[in-house]
């Protein structure tokens, strides 16, 4: 069995294994990181052998710190990131180089049919009739952008949201809501398969799915980080949050989605949302309008050139072919966008 884990930030670590009665067999760990001393690797590879299948990853990576001795210097990796990729490889977990990936970027659509393609493409994904898609947003019109579980009334302001021709949606996924004009935001979905995630855990799967783009930022000059749980932040402060969601199908599929700030009109922002006070102190912070520090500002680059070099990285990283939405997605988008993403019993289904 073969797994491999790409540490966000860091370096790749794969492990070799085979499993007899139960148990580890012939553990052989390799990649790209760093280790002193050089015998270390031995003693990780000795803590592993006998360990039990199932064990998981925090588990290994306790036999792993047991053994190995004082003053060892692990560069680029973990023993956690070691007992990852024994994960995935128990799990039988693809890699992005496995899979041919399309990139889907249209013309600008309203907020209620970007949140239908994404229930619509993840859907096809975990049916096996789509290939593992990177869909880029343009907005037809602002919005606010409540998450799957989130109340709407404590979260918007509606007299703020009618005052400035705000669109109120709800999407499929959980976290907090995202303010969102056309030219300031930069949005985008990865609709991948289950396997690409065997192996992490549900809070490990988010800085994964978005190590290319930190890469990205980083060619464009921002050093960026992944801000457990599902921010992505700069020293400036914070310039993105993700979401997910799981759905079923015949392989199962993840929906990873991610609105970055390009830029942002902060006195906007707090006319319509209701950002509590609990929220900024939670975050370390004692104004909203010093908790979102836009790309704009920070690589100093046209909107469409940050969108282009992200493309471009991760195009650089894994292929990527020019896709579009099928006619048959579309229409089932529509619908949904009608029936249920514009109704008000989905949209206030918290209320």
């Amino acid at each position: 069995m073969h797994g491999e884990y790409k540490v966000p930030g860091g370096k790749l670590v794969v492990v070799d294994l085979e499993v007899e009665d139960g148990l580890l067999r012939d553990v052989r760990v390799a990649g790209d990181f760093f280790l002193e001393p050089d015998e270390a690797l031995l003693d990780i590879n000795r803590a592993l052998e006998g360990a039990p299948a199932d064990t998981l990853a925090p588990q290994l990576a306790a036999r792993i710190d047991a053994a190995l001795p004082e003053g060892t210097v692990m560069f680029g990796f973990s023993s956690e990131a070691v007992g990852v990729a024994v994960r995935r490889a128990l799990a039988h977990a693809t890699d992005w180089t496995d899979f041919e990936w399309q990139l889907i970027h249209d013309g600008p659509q309203p907020p209620a049919l970007h949140m239908a393609l994404d229930e619509v493409l993840t859907a096809e994904v975990a049916a096996g009739r789509r290939p593992p898609t990177l869909r880029v947003w343009e907005w037809g019109a602002p919005a606010v952008i409540i998450g799957s579980f989130q109340s709407l009334r404590n979260e918007v302001d509606p007299e703020g949201a009618e005052r400035h021709g705000m669109t109120v949606v709800r999407r499929i996924s959980g976290g907090g809501a995202m303010f969102v004009e056309p030219g300031n935001t930069i949005t985008y979905s990865l609709c991948v398969p289950d396997s690409l995630v065997q192996g992490l855990s549900f809070a490990d799967s988010y800085a994964y799915l978005d190590d290319w783009v930190l890469g990205a930022l980083e060619g464009m000059g921002v050093k960026a980080w992944y801000q457990p749980l599902n921010d992505i932040a700069t020293d400036s402060g914070k310039i993105a949050g993700a979401a997910q969601k799981r759905l079923v199908g015949p392989a199962g599929a993840v929906l990873h989605h991610v609105t970055m700030a390009y830029d942002i009109d902060a006195d906007k922002m707090l006319d319509v949302l209701r950002i509590g006070k609990e929220k900024l102190s939670d975050k370390g912070t004692k104004s909203a309008k010093k908790r979102v520090d836009p790309l704009r500002r920070q690589t100093g680059l046209p909107r469409a050139a940050v969108i282009e070099k992200m493309i471009e990285s991760f195009r650089g990283r894994y292929g990527l072919a020019e896709g579009s939405v099928t006619p048959e997605e579309m229409a089932r988008a529509r619908e949904l966008a009608a029936t249920k993403f514009s109704s008000e019993e989905w949209t206030a289904r918290v209320p």
